[in-house]
C-alpha cells in the first residue's frame, strides 16, 4: 500500500489521505470543490464539478494514472435537479472514456458541496 498526496488538490479535512494505491490500483478519496489551498469553490454545479475534476486529476496524476484510467466513479449529488448538467461537464472530462459509475442523491456533504466523486483507476 502507498499514500497518495499532493499540494495540487485540496488536501484532506479529516483522518484519511486523498488515495491509496494498492496492487496496481488507485482508490481515491472523494473530492469535493475545495482549491488546493483549502477555499470553497463558491457558485453552480457547473463551477463546482469542474473544480472536483481538478482535484481527481491531480490526484490521479500523483498516482501515476489519469482519468482514462479510471474503471469506475462513484457521484454523491447534492440536488438530483442538477443531474444533467453535471452529466454534460462529467463527460467533457471523460469524453469517450465512459467508466462505470454509480451516483447517489444525498442530503448533504461536507463544508455543504454541490458534489463530491470518488475514482478507482489503474495505475501505471
Amino acid at each position: 500500500m502507498k499514500a497518495v498526496s499532493t499540494t495540487k488538490a485540496a488536501a484532506a479535512i479529516g483522518p484519511y489521505v486523498q488515495g491509496m494505491i494498492v496492487n496496481g490500483m488507485f482508490y481515491s478519496s472523494g473530492q469535493i470543490p475545495l482549491t488546493a489551498e483549502g477555499n470553497m469553490v463558491e457558485g453552480s454545479i457547473t463551477e463546482q464539478t469542474h473544480q472536483v475534476f481538478a482535484n481527481l486529476k491531480a490526484v490521479l496524476e500523483e498516482a501515476g494514472s489519469s482519468l482514462q484510467q479510471v474503471v469506475k466513479t462513484t457521484v454523491f449529488i447534492k440536488n438530483m435537479n442538477d443531474f444533467a448538467v453535471f452529466n454534460e461537464i462529467y463527460g467533457q472530462h471523460f469524453g469517450e472514456h465512459k467508466p462505470a459509475r454509480s451516483t447517489v442523491e444525498v442530503a448533504r456533504l461536507p463544508k455543504d458541496a454541490q458534489v463530491e466523486i470518488e475514482v478507482i483507476a489503474i495505475v501505471g
